[in-house]
């Protein structure tokens, strides 16, 4: 359920990325934080336990406009993709009013995204979520690589209600921004008619790039990629792959803020501050 403060008339609309272990929902979160400007998103935050492993997701809300006089935040969280995790990933779908699956289309990794998305409907069957109804976009990721679970298998599979999807490759951007205006299009309206009583229509994001072109950033303070290690003189150049969200280099760039948490009442109440602190505060 989006976050509504009626006196500082904020808006803060909670999207999860959801889907199996290494599918690359962090990698999304990672190449939006990396492509915003520094006035249009939040800290990049990382919630972590003693493990210090894959048993994290990130938080960051993003400045999105209006809805009448209210400001809008999408706060963008990810949830540990490893099946032990069960607990942790309930906590994080807790109130959530959009959802993107990402899936990872290596062929052999079929059975773990059907299991990741039965474990969706059990989960958001237990925090009173309606799947059949909530927001939802599908990304099936990594269609850079050999060897891909065909697009058509996997809407048959998981897509029964035609929703929107997207072919991604978000270790180099492609399909990320596409993702979060799909999914920004559908939550737009449906929290405008649960909060403000008003009719579902079509939103503004809809007709205009989203995020918007001044959200953009150049990204001119981030280095280049540089030529491979070990590259003979004469031999030809290879393609340069441009700076990802999950390399060295921008991870020294963009570090996120690490908070330990002991337990998933710890997760669930960093939850609560941060959405309440980061999308509903006056500075924002």
């Amino acid at each position: 359920m989006a976050y509504v403060n009626y006196v500082t008339k904020n808006i803060a609309i909670k999207v999860v990325y959801y889907g199996p272990g290494l599918s690359g929902k962090t990698t999304n979160l990672r190449y939006i934080y990396y492509k915003l400007e520094p006035a249009y998103r939040g800290e990049l935050v990382c919630l972590e336990t003693e493990t210090e492993r894959t048993f994290f997701f990130d938080l960051l809300p993003i400045k999105a406009g209006l809805i009448k006089d209210f400001k809008v935040h999408f706060q963008l969280l990810t949830v540990p993709g490893q099946v032990f995790y069960e607990a942790s990933r309930k906590s994080v779908l807790k109130g959530a009013d959009g959802i993107v699956f990402v899936a990872d289309s290596q062929l052999p990794l079929l059975d773990a995204n059907l299991e990741s998305f039965d474990g969706l409907r059990r989960n958001c069957l237990e925090q009173n979520i309606d799947l059949n109804q909530i927001p939802l976009v599908f990304q099936y990721n990594k269609r850079d690589l050999p060897n891909l679970i065909p697009v058509e298998t996997f809407n048959r599979l998981l897509n029964h209600r035609n929703l929107p999807y997207i072919e991604a490759e978000a270790i180099n951007g492609r399909g990320v921004l596409e993702s979060l205006k799909e999914i920004a299009r559908l939550t737009v309206p449906v929290v405008r008619q649960r909060v403000l009583g008003e009719p579902e229509t079509r939103p503004e994001v809809s007709d205009q790039d989203f995020p918007p072109a001044e959200m953009v950033s150049t990204l001119n303070e981030i280095k280049k990629v540089t030529a491979p290690a070990g590259q003979k003189k004469g031999e030809k150049k290879r393609p340069e792959k441009k700076t990802e969200p999950s390399s060295p280099e921008t991870k020294a760039v963009f570090p996120p803020t690490k908070i330990k948490v002991q337990s998933i009442e710890d997760i669930e109440q960093e939850i609560e501050r941060l959405s309440k602190e980061f999308g509903l505060s006056n500075k924002k």
